[in-house]
């Protein structure tokens, strides 16, 4: 059954809310007598008495020696000056007539009769009531349990996916910014929808997939709500997750539920997000081709091949990993088209930052909206998605709001861009040489980054500990569609910087450019074998298996040759950088003297010191910051 807005509906809520009142009343109930029972023992005298045989009691009763005497159905206490006393009489018998016969006169004593006959009836009636109740209540919930359970076996292959209904608040494309290929693309779709009789008048069917790719936090998710409310039609979402369960068949029947549903509402949009979970390729899992993600995934297979032409009913499907999907799923006539979503450009980026800033107060200036430069934001944020620029300006807001400010200003912002980045500082305690060979480990990368020329100019260097790393010096990036190999070279000379430094100044190398040398080595081993920049020609040795029973198609000679080509291209860069770092050591001194002092130095601190970068005219910079 859908749930809208993600709630059941009104019927099965009250009868879990009648339920629940029923178990609590019951639970209540019990701890109450619990509670009486306890009660009524704790305040139960705790005077011990002594018992006498009657015949003694009448003999003090004639002595005298009696003041009071209190009658409790068969007991008889006598309450003496310093003491008390009990005995006991038969069953039934009156204690009046007792005495007289006796030849006792009671015109001198205190007589009372506390009758508890009516409590203790009660009290009978009810432990011999008890444990009756208390049976059938507990059967009762065996079978209202059972009852449940059984309801939820059939229950199983329902859908829930949940329903954004048109009383939904909606999202329009007004509220996606950075994907404007993608917005224009689905305001298609949105059209088919509102206006399907424009269409079919000239022989046109309505798409009946839209399958979304990218990147995580790229907005598919967003999109395909966007569109939604665009279409002012019910949406239905679930994830490709929600479709699978213990039992057998229940994916399929859940399926069936889904389109069902969704076809009594049409026109209306299916949303499957990640769909990968169930859309991978039949045939290569290791459960044969029974299993139940494949029975699910026929059953998507056919319900989207059934729809007839009349039919106002879209499915969307969002998934970062389209190269596993199964070809039948992802061909025409099902998903029809095909939407790519990238990171956003610095236009792109722009655009994302002003959604994101509404409701956010920032610093500003007389006659001026704001002292922040979303200009340079957006250029700072370069590989950010949309995602990490909502996270951003969130930690940029927690920031001024610790540091007790009601507005937020552009050092706020240089924080969290960095804090998403590579993590937050931490203030890790170090020794005088491990500070130093830090600082040298940066300088190191910064200088050659300075004096190679298709290198972007720096943005900042620091020894401030972050993540995993104990420093880190970061480029100002630049949205770039190619890349050359002689920009390449260069970004390895530059990783490799640091050790450099720490191997010219110290002698020595440490663990700290660990992350350096996999970063090299990944990219030279790229050149080599995905993009034929080395020796070995124009040839990709980077094929992918598809299946993991395919054998490895590079023979081992071919290997060696690899290997011994990435071996080359470091050693080459590494000797490079040497030499740059030995020209340049006056340079690296002071550079890493300042860093000791500072810690942290910003892009113009570094031209102050050093002096200014020239670049190549035209020439691409680097994209990823280089960690100790």
């Amino acid at each position: 059954m859908a749930t809208v807005n993600g709630k059941r509906p009104k019927k099965q809520t009250f009868s879990r809310l009648r339920i629940k009142n029923w178990k609590n009343f019951l639970i209540y109930g019990l701890v109450f007598l619990f509670l009486a029972f306890l009660f009524i023992g704790v305040n139960q005298p705790l005077e011990e008495k002594t018992t006498i045989p009657l015949s003694q009691a009448i003999a003090e009763i004639k002595n005298g020696k009696v003041q009071e005497i209190e009658v409790l159905d068969n007991k008889i206490v006598l309450k003496q000056k310093d003491k008390s006393v009990q005995a006991f009489k038969e069953p039934g018998s009156n204690v009046y007539t007792l005495f007289k016969d006796a030849g006792v006169a009671l015109d001198k004593t205190k007589v009372s009769i506390n009758d508890k006959t009516t409590f203790n009836n009660w009290v009978n009636i009810f432990a011999s009531l008890l444990p009756i109740l208390l049976m059938v209540g507990f059967f009762y919930f065996i079978f209202r349990q059972a009852r449940g359970a059984q309801e939820n076996i059939f229950s199983f292959g329902k859908s829930s996916a949940k329903l954004y209904s048109k009383d939904t608040p909606k999202i329009t494309f007004d509220d996606v910014a950075g994907v404007d290929e993608a917005k224009q693309e689905l305001r298609e779709i949105v059209d088919f929808l509102k206006n399907p009789q424009k269409y079919r008048s000239i022989g046109a069917r309505t798409p009946k997939g839209v399958l979304m790719i990218g990147p995580a936090g790229t907005g598919k998710t967003l999109l395909a709500r966007a569109t939604a409310g665009e279409a002012n039609v019910p949406f239905f979402s679930i994830a490709g997750s929600e479709f699978m369960e213990m039992l057998v068949g229940v994916g399929a029947s859940r399926v069936r539920d889904l389109f069902g549903t969704a076809k009594k509402s049409q026109p209306a949009i299916i949303f499957i997000d990640e769909v990968d979970a169930i859309g991978r390729q039949r045939g290569y899992g290791f459960m044969g081709g029974h299993d139940e993600r494949e029975q699910t995934l026929n059953q998507i297979l056919v319900e989207m091949d059934g729809f007839s032409p009349n039919e106002q009913l879209v499915v969307m499907a969002a998934t970062n990993r389209p190269d596993v999907l199964d070809p039948a799923l992802v061909r025409p006539g099902r998903f029809d088209r095909r939407v790519a979503l990238e990171f956003p450009d610095v236009k792109g980026r722009k655009e994302i930052l002003a959604i994101h800033a509404k409701g956010k107060p920032f610093v500003t200036t007389q006659g001026e909206p704001s002292k922040v430069d979303w200009e340079r934001v957006a250029k700072r944020t370069v590989g950010f998605s949309g995602a990490d620029l909502e996270n951003m300006l969130n930690e940029a807001a927690i920031r001024a709001a610790r540091m007790g400010r009601k507005k937020i200003d552009m050092s706020d912002l240089e924080e969290a861009a960095t804090k998403v980045k590579l993590g937050p500082e931490k203030k890790r305690l170090q020794t005088e040489g491990d500070r130093k060979m830090t600082a040298y480990h940066e300088a190191g990368h910064a200088l050659v980054a300075w004096e190679m020329p298709r290198i972007d100019p720096i943005h900042r260097i620091s020894i401030v500990s972050r993540g995993m790393s104990l420093g880190h010096t970061m480029t100002e990036p630049i949205d770039r569609v190619h890349e050359t190999k002689s920009h390449l070279l260069e970004e390895i000379s530059m990783m490799l910087g640091g050790q450099a430094a720490e191997r010219l100044v110290f002698d020595d190398i440490t663990t700290g450019a660990s992350n350096d040398l996999e970063k090299a080595t990944q990219v030279a081993r790229a050149m080599v074998m995905k993009f034929g920049m080395s020796e070995l020609g124009p040839v990709t040795l980077d094929l992918q298996k598809e299946t993991p029973y395919d054998s490895n198609e590079i023979s081992p000679d071919m290997q060696s040759k690899v290997d011994i080509e990435v071996k080359r291209i470091i050693d080459e860069a590494y000797q490079i950088t040497t030499k740059i770092l030995k020209r340049l050591r006056k340079k690296l001194d002071l550079l890493a003297e300042e860093l000791l002092k500072k810690e942290t130095l910003e892009s113009e601190e570094f031209e102050k010191l050093i002096g200014p970068k020239k670049l190549l005219s035209g020439s691409k910079p680097a994209i990823l910051p280089v960690e100790a």
